[in-house]
């Protein structure tokens, strides 16, 4: 089963464009590094919680919008070969590649997949 990049940001609303541009040409690199899918979902139903929520978890300001992503890797080998490939790749500087959220309240992590339900065809 895949291994999984999991990542939840708030962009600022306005910056929506902008993302899509910054995340159109950064997801190339982890599918060039190994990746086999990438998704970026911008949020349209992130309800606020009693607890915690989406946007507590990222300290959301009323202005941002809450991104979810996740990157699907064939393996954590894999994964972990294609991570420090790109960490080491220059087109991964901030000067060269500015993100348009504050990537201080990013939170991210790897998943290794337990169960796997797909529509039979």
């Amino acid at each position: 089963m895949p291994y999984v990049d999991g990542f939840v940001i708030a962009v600022p609303t306005a910056n929506k464009q902008k993302f899509i541009d910054h995340a159109n040409s950064f997801d190339q690199m982890f599918l060039e590094f190994g990746a086999t899918r990438i998704l970026e979902c911008w949020g349209d139903d992130v309800p606020d919680g009693t607890v915690t929520d989406f946007r507590k978890a990222v300290q959301a300001k009323d202005d941002e919008t809450v991104v979810f992503s996740w990157v699907e890797w064939p393996d954590k080998a894999t994964r972990d070969a294609g991570v420090k490939s790109m960490m080491e790749d220059p087109r991964m500087k901030m000067e060269n590649n500015p993100m348009p959220f504050d990537g201080k309240r990013m939170i991210y992590g790897g998943f290794a997949s337990v169960v796997e339900v797909r529509v039979k065809t």
